[in-house]
């Protein structure tokens, strides 16, 4: 073999967790969520694999999946080398764009496919994602980015300048990490569907294992919000930050009269208040409620809404989630936007695997983009780690940095053959009527 490995075959799989048994990921809007990848394993003629995918809760992830299926022709017989090229060929490309553009499931595809692409350079390479990237020029980074709809609010010599600024201490920080971990907030303790005293245990649990922050679902009833709010206040305490999630429930009115209605029990910031789409609403909401934070971006679309919401001040935390957007490239557009608008990067995860891959996001924009830890977190959500071939570690409520090759997306074959939807024994066993369900 000469040159980069040549990608043979591509391999998709629609994997589904049945959580909605435990009520694990119910919030006000999903109160029933089976927790899914739609998965694409990437093989090549080296024996090296790229994982990567994208999540669902459910219903459709067998649209996800096809969807994936659907990008075969871009990467499989292509050699991996430039992967600038691969992610803005699928983006530009005029026929998928008719399918967004550059939003919704296409979008969520292309995100799983540059995924596996990067997850397999980092295995050539020996390192991990988080690694890989915070040890390449400024020059090779910015290459990475598409700035098309960007350069009224940062320009490739802006961002250029931005990770040349941050050049000096890249070794210091990467020790640092290596050494102390990533600094994590737990959201296991706040699904809507736990009872009161599934809460206080819960609470009590994550000051124990030494989180400094949780956060709860709210949006669905009111006194029940105050009442939860109160207990989790009573719990951990005057100074421990308590986020609060509307996963998308309010209009902007609704919004700004629930969240004061629960100031009293002082809440660290109001995540999704409205629709992802909705910048003015945001930003409406954002100037109402100061100084509680607004955050945003587990669903918000592509890196020109991030650019937006910044430019009018409609959020004060970055919540960049792994599979949403164009996967890598695009995740750095919009770390490079936060840092140039000097906004915190508090990554969403949970889910399937997500927790796995942006936790070398964060890492990243650490080493490489905006050298700072202040005021920055990664969600953590305890929940289906046991599937991933190199799961997160979370010690004294950090993430440890992952050091094996990889975006650590893989999923162990047997969970994969476990839990394929339909034909997988955890389905097969849970009956018709259930498959019919769901």
């Amino acid at each position: 073999m000469s040159g980069p490995p040549l990608i043979t075959a591509m391999e998709t799989h629609d994997i589904r967790f049945p959580t909605s048994k435990e009520l694990d990921g119910s919030d006000a809007m999903n109160p029933d969520p089976d927790y899914s990848a739609a998965y694409v394993v990437l093989k090549t003629d080296a024996g090296i694999e790229g994982h990567g995918f994208a999540f669902t809760i459910g219903r459709g992830n067998d649209v996800q999946t096809t969807a994936i299926k659907a990008l075969e022709p871009f990467v499989v017989g292509r050699r991996l080398d430039d992967l600038g090229a691969p992610y803005k060929e699928m983006v530009h490309d005029s026929q998928l764009r008719w399918l967004g553009p550059e939003k919704g499931v296409m979008h969520m595809a292309i995100s799983a496919v540059v995924n596996a692409l990067w997850d397999l350079k980092a295995k050539i390479e020996g390192k991990p994602l988080w690694l890989l990237l915070g040890e390449m020029s400024p020059e090779d980074i910015v290459s990475l980015v598409d700035f098309r709809y960007l350069s009224d609010a940062i320009t490739p010599d802006e961002a250029l300048r931005i990770l040349r600024k941050a050049e000096p201490g890249r070794q210091e920080r990467i020790s640092h990490l290596k050494a102390n971990g990533y600094t994590a907030y737990t959201t296991s303790p706040g699904w809507l569907g736990y009872d009161d005293d599934k809460l206080r245990r819960l609470c009590k649990e994550a000051i124990e294992l030494g989180f400094t922050q949780i956060k709860l679902k709210v949006g669905a009833d009111l006194e029940d919000d105050r009442r939860r709010m109160r207990i989790a206040r009573e719990v951990c305490g005057p100074d421990f930050r308590i986020a609060i999630d509307a996963n998308q429930r309010w209009d902007v009115g609704s919004a700004i009269r629930w969240v004061n209605a629960l100031s009293e029990f002082d809440p660290y910031w109001v995540e999704e208040p409205t629709s992802p789409d909705d910048v003015l609403g945001h930003a409406t909401i954002a100037r109402a409620l100061a100084p509680i934070k607004v955050a945003t971006g587990e669903h918000v679309q592509n890196r020109v809404v991030f650019k937006q919401m910044l430019q009018v001040g409609a959020l004060s935390v970055v919540q960049l989630d792994s599979a949403r957007v164009g996967g890598v490239n695009e995740n750095i557009a919009i770390l490079l936007l936060a840092a140039k608008f000097g906004m915190p990067v508090c990554p969403h995860a949970g889910g399937v695997g997500l927790c796995e891959l942006v936790q070398h996001l964060a890492m990243f924009d650490y080493v490489a983009v905006s050298g700072s830890l202040e005021d920055r977190v990664i969600e953590y959500v305890d929940h289906l780690h046991e599937h991933f071939v190199d799961p997160v570690v979370i010690r004294d409520g950090r993430y440890q940095a992952p050091l094996a090759p990889g975006f650590s997306a893989a999923m162990r074959p047997e969970s994969i053959a476990e839990y394929a939807y339909p034909g997988g024994p955890v389905w097969r066993d849970a009956g018709s009527h259930v498959l019919e369900s769901r």
